[in-house]
């Protein structure tokens, strides 16, 4: 298809400059309109580049109907928030790199795009051009044998000026975001094509480097990368210092250098080179002529590619643009850079930029459940792997706007609390959340530790009381009694408005209630044990329980006891392509639930999805949702595409005798 793209560009700096002028060269495309923050450089920018609208705001572009894609040239900071708009108004976007400052805002920007179903892809143009595509050629073709090693720079020496973006951290300053992102995206690259993949993360990072005392930004650094296959990357950059700026490739027979590698044959085209050495054998030269302007061939690729949604390698996807990002991540960690726009206090809104809201058009279904005056989700939001604050806020805001408002914390779970309750104080929205937590986990399962951690958890979650509080373990050695005692009395303090146990027996949890009946005292309300379509086959953690079982499935569906059931989907045993019984190279997952009956239901699981058109993991929690009695699975999504994956359970009808199809009962 070819289509012919009217381009819109945000900013009028010189990276926009040297996109305008190239689209002038574009076979694909041309330049539309231009957008700034005033009317005045828009107007400038608009002259000088024949553009024929020129817009105050960027909002005013993105509502034009005839701009088809928009390449966005601000700073960094601001780059996730108008890749994720522009895909709202319906938009293409090539985004300059940095895609955006870190991976979690990377993974926001992603999912923004294949909701709304239009292209993305960052603009390494080095990628889309002859020169990386000769490249990979020449290494999938063996020519230097097996890689070994790769050297990859990208530096210059700056004057140094506090207001420039180069030294200012409010800007997403130094090194590693603005030149680094080449390097390793080249080393990452090199390295995928070397193991016959389009994609390689390394395994190991570990960095030194400049931090500077009044920039507080990378002012110069190196790294080193270790891939799969032991082949080793070594990065450099830096806005203070003048490196080579050239990559060099060495294998077990020979080594290819790259001596223009990020501008290849320059922004007019040209001929660039590639130089093939053998040892004894020689060097030898191999040209790369075009007449193509750089930046004119990226322009086209997105246009070759929009059916796509993204880059065709070698130029980025979204997997190698996430993947780049996860690295430099872990290069700024090594060597302590973080941004002021980062820090929870300057997270106040969503990536998005606008005050978090509830989409009016969300799918999520709720029940209530007795003693919690709220509404509560059905699917609940595990906060498990929340350890950064940056991640949280992508991974709340995106389960909040869709209607979600239960989240699953406990005591035992690193940082999560603290996490939870920073994201909560930020959004000002408790009323609106309903809060769980858990605690007297072994060995520290007794009542008095029900009181001190109770309040701990509170101080962490920066509230006065949780809805729900389940103890997260038992202790034979209790008389039950004794648990519903102090719970009663942190619930009569407000501290708590219902209570249950997470991995306790059917058993105790009768014996709990009858005490607390004869007493004339609250019991447990809602039970937090493992269920899902798949037989939990060895517990993921010690002293863990399900009620998968027949008898408890009995007693719940007797009782109505709310079910709130941690690993709902069988740690993701259900998603597509993650399970396969020749494989195990994920061993707890095999641990936990390989056998031959929960493949038999995998298999029927799979079928059904195909025949209703929906993702395998979805019918694993509709069965979850459709049981006898109340439930509302956690789920433990890693990224916001999990969320919108796992939530389309909801719009999934299972009939009786779906159900017990799946559950290998027919």
């Amino acid at each position: 298809m070819n289509k012919q793209l009217n381009w819109g560009i945000i900013g009028t700096g010189k990276i926009a400059t040297a996109f305008a002028r190239a689209l002038k060269h574009s076979t694909r495309g041309s330049l539309l309109g231009v957008a700034s923050r005033t009317q005045q450089n828009a107007d400038t920018f608009a002259e000088t580049h024949d553009a024929s609208r020129a817009y105050a705001g960027y909002e005013a572009m993105l509502r034009d109907p005839e701009v088809d894609a928009v390449y966005i040239s601000t700073p960094h900071p601001m780059h996730a928030q108008w890749a994720i708009r522009c895909a709202e108004a319906g938009k293409h976007v090539l985004c300059e790199k940095p895609l955006t400052l870190n991976a979690y805002d990377t993974m926001a920007a992603i999912e923004a795009a294949r909701r709304n179903d239009v292209f993305l892809m960052e603009a390494f143009m080095y990628r889309c051009h002859p020169q990386t595509e000769k490249l990979v050629e020449l290494l999938r073709q063996g020519v230097i044998g097996e890689v070994r090693l790769v050297r990859a720079s990208f530096g210059f020496k700056g004057a140094y000026d506090p207001e420039e973006r180069h030294f200012n951290n409010s800007l997403g300053g130094g090194g590693i975001l603005d030149l680094g992102c080449y390097a390793v995206s080249m080393c990452r690259l090199v390295a995928a094509v070397a193991l016959g993949q389009e994609a390689a993360e390394p395994i190991d990072v570990q960095a030194v480097g400049h931090v500077g005392k009044e920039s507080r930004v990378d002012e110069y650094t190196a790294a080193t990368l270790l891939f799969p296959g032991d082949i080793v990357a070594e990065v450099a950059c830096g806005v203070q210092v003048a490196l080579d700026n050239d990559v060099n490739i060495f294998g077990t027979e020979g080594s290819i250098v790259v001596p223009s590698p990020w501008f290849c044959s320059g922004l007019e085209g040209g001929t660039s080179r590639l130089v093939v050495n053998r040892g004894d054998e020689g060097s030898e030269e191999i040209p790369i002529e075009t007449d193509r302007w750089l930046y004119a061939i990226e322009a086209d690729h997105v246009a070759e590619n929009i059916e796509r949604r993204q880059g065709r390698f070698p130029a980025m996807t979204w997997e190698d643009s996430l993947g780049n990002m996860k690295t430099l991540d872990r290069w700024r960690q090594a060597i302590g850079v973080e941004y002021d726009t980062e820090k929870p206090a300057a997270l106040k809104l969503p990536v998005h930029g606008r005050p978090l809201a509830r989409n009016p058009d969300s799918r999520m279904k709720y029940s209530r459940i007795p003693g919690v005056d709220k509404d509560i989700a059905r699917v609940v939001m595990g906060v498990l792997g929340f350890k950064d604050i940056r991640y949280a806020r992508v991974m709340c805001d995106d389960y909040f706007e869709l209607g979600g408002n239960c989240f699953d914390t406990a005591r035992q779970y690193n940082s999560s609390e603290n996490i939870v309750g920073q994201w909560i104080k930020s959004r000002n929205n408790r009323d609106e959340v309903v809060l769980i937590t858990k605690g007297a986990h072994t060995p520290d399962c007794y009542p008095e530790n029900v009181t001190t951690q109770l309040l701990e958890s509170l101080e962490r979650l920066q509230t006065g009381y949780v809805d729900i509080y389940f103890l997260h373990r038992d202790n034979l050695d209790v008389p039950v009694g004794e648990f519903i005692d102090v719970l009663n009395e942190h619930r009569d303090a407000g501290r708590i408005r219902v209570f249950g146990g997470s991995n306790w027996t059917i058993e105790r949890v009768r014996e709990a209630n009858e005490y607390a009946a004869r007493k004339g005292l609250a019991g447990f309300t809602a039970l937090s044990n493992n269920f899902s379509l798949a037989r939990m086959v060895d517990a993921p953690w010690e002293g863990c329980l399900t009620a998968s079982d027949p008898d408890s499935r009995s007693w719940l569906e007797e009782q109505q006891m709310p079910l709130f059931p941690w690993s709902s989907q069988a740690q993701g045993f259900f998603a597509d392509g993650r399970a396969d019984p020749a494989e195990m190279s994920d061993l707890e997952l095999a641990r936990c639930w390989y056998s031959n009956d929960n493949f038999a239901r995998l298999e029927r699981a799979r079928a059904m999805a195909k025949n209703k058109g929906v993702p395998t993991i979805g019918i694993a929690l509709a069965y979850v949702l459709h049981q006898p009695f109340p439930t509302f699975p956690l789920i433990g999504p890693l990224s916001p595409h999990e969320t919108w994956t796992s939530l389309a359970a909801l719009d999934i009808e299972l009939t009786p005798a779906d159900m017990r199809w799946l559950n290998l009962e027919d």
